[in-house]
């Protein structure tokens, strides 16, 4: 219904409720309210990372559809959001989306510190156990891709550049808030 057909005292009741299906519609779906893609029986959404070193994103689930964005490095962590029939459509750090084949993704799962600090002048810190006030192994810049081993109780262990710790599972884009795997 147009506002201009609402009374005035309702308009901001509407206008913040819409706002706020606008902001559920993008935030991640808690692992209960996981659905199962129609081919792979897998969770959607899922994510998994790119396999091949050039990656085609479509927009559409098909070899005769354009390419949109090309992805050149293999480990990328991506959303996995839709599935249709052999293709998936994904979803990257900054919001990209697209129709990949999905040999060209593998189950590892990845991680991007802080993509959305990139450009900023500060360091996410890697621990050597789960706690903050534990000894650092090292420091990563937004951007930096890792492997995530596992992740539980708000922090995942992780493998970047040779060396091994634990970050907060909230300073990394790749699995969601309060996941738990190994």
């Amino acid at each position: 219904m147009p506002s201009a057909f609402l009374r005035p005292w309702l308009r901001p009741l509407v206008l913040a409720l819409a706002g706020a299906a606008a902001t559920l519609a993008y935030a991640p779906a808690p692992a209960s309210a996981l659905e199962l893609g129609p081919v792979s029986k897998l969770p959607l959404p899922r994510y998994v990372s790119l396999k091949a070193a050039r990656v085609n994103a479509r927009i559409g689930p098909g070899r005769d559809y354009p390419v949109t964005w090309l992805y050149l490095r293999p480990g990328l962590p991506v959303e996995v959001i839709q599935e249709f029939g052999l293709w998936r459509r994904i979803r990257d750090s900054e919001g990209a989306e697209g129709w990949v084949y999905h040999s060209l993704l593998s189950g590892e799962r990845t991680s991007i510190a802080a993509p959305w600090l990139k450009g900023k002048a500060t360091m996410i810190d890697v621990h050597n156990n789960p706690a903050l006030d534990a000894p650092l192994v090292a420091r990563l810049e937004p951007g930096v891709v890792s492997r995530v081993k596992e992740c539980r109780t708000g922090w995942c262990a992780i493998e970047a550049s040779e060396r091994e710790g634990y970050v907060r599972q909230e300073d990394i884009w790749g699995v969601y808030p309060d996941e738990s795997f190994d």
